[in-house]
């Protein structure tokens, strides 16, 4: 397999497993009382704190943040216009932490995060759409059997009625602000380093978590979530994840690694069983098990062309 693609790899389900634990989290935080905005606020602020310092000491990631002027392709933006947009995008980012802790406030971590999941179907239709071609067969399937996956990992059919749906639309929500987060680490600012990447994205992110939450942070607000949980957040929620995001997904492109991210899945749902005790039944082990093998589906003629590759490099060429 080529050296990039398995890095990239590796980093997005790095990400994503990290961002698996986020939920868990939260769900403790608010069993010692705490709410959603303190979560969100004391999460985004202290990541960006972090990553600002990450980029400050980091005078390699600053030399390398833009090309010089005079070696910039035509019609490539400025430095400040691609800041401008990589901040626009990043609300999305912040938009989705709001959704996902809203929603699991409402229903189970190991069902939340099945809908934020959706995003694996989503990325393959939005990546269908910004290319205009339509998806391949094997992508199709795979889609089919990530919604009769969701079916059953969500216990929809037999437990509906006892699902809040307020908790239903927020995950859906943080479903489509998390395609559009990973459209922005997938198609902005290629050329800027991982580390400034993500803290322009964060800086968006925060910016859109503080707007949101800005009458809560004047009422009652509980400074003590900063060290109690605000670091851990942080660092699985808005450190971890989009570094490694935005390292990997260039290499693996928006639709594999929109798969990828399934990862978060087994890890989310099993860090809940044994952190939460949440019950999980058979059923929804196997929705999820047919979700993983979605992935298997989406992934055999990459993996096929890359190993035909390996081979074919491998093989003297005859004289």
């Amino acid at each position: 397999m080529n050296r990039d693609l398995f890095r990239g790899i590796l980093l997005v389900c790095a990400g994503a497993a990290s961002y698996g634990v986020l939920a868990t989290l939260v769900r403790l935080a608010y069993n010692e009382g705490y709410t959603t905005a303190e979560a969100t606020v004391s999460q985004y602020t202290t990541g960006l704190l972090v990553m600002g310092l990450s980029v400050l000491f980091s005078g390699k990631a600053r030399r390398a943040s833009q090309p010089p002027a005079r070696n910039r392709r035509p019609g490539q933006d400025s430095p400040r216009g691609t800041i401008f947009r990589l901040i626009a995008g990043g609300t999305a980012y912040g938009l989705t932490g709001i959704c996902y802790y809203l929603s699991v406030r409402y229903i189970p971590v190991s069902i939340a995060v099945i809908l934020l999941m959706q995003t694996i179907w989503m990325g393959i239709v939005l990546d269908a759409i910004l290319d205009r071609k339509f998806p391949s067969a094997d992508k199709c399937i795979a889609v089919v059997v990530i919604l009769g996956g969701t079916l059953l990992a969500t216990n929809a059919i037999g437990n509906f009625r006892e699902l809040d749906i307020r908790g239903l639309g927020w995950g859906m929500g943080a479903a489509l602000t998390y395609t559009a987060s990973l459209f922005v680490a997938n198609r902005m600012a290629l050329h800027m380093p991982a580390r400034q990447k993500s803290f322009w994205i964060l800086t968006g992110g925060t910016s859109i978590v503080l707007l949101i939450w800005s009458v809560q942070l004047f009422s009652g607000f509980q400074i003590s979530i900063f060290w109690k949980w605000g670091l851990l957040l942080a660092l699985f929620g808005t450190v971890l994840p989009p570094l490694l995001l935005n390292m990997g997904m260039p290499k693996t492109g928006m639709g594999l690694g929109s798969i990828l991210i399934s990862i978060e899945i087994p890890v989310s749902v099993g860090s809940a069983y044994l952190l939460l005790h949440e019950q999980v039944l058979a059923i929804q082990w196997l929705g999820i098990a047919l979700i993983i093998a979605s992935i298997v589906l989406l992934n055999l003629r990459t993996l096929r062309n890359e190993l035909l590759l390996s081979r074919a490099e491998k093989t003297p060429e005859s004289s």
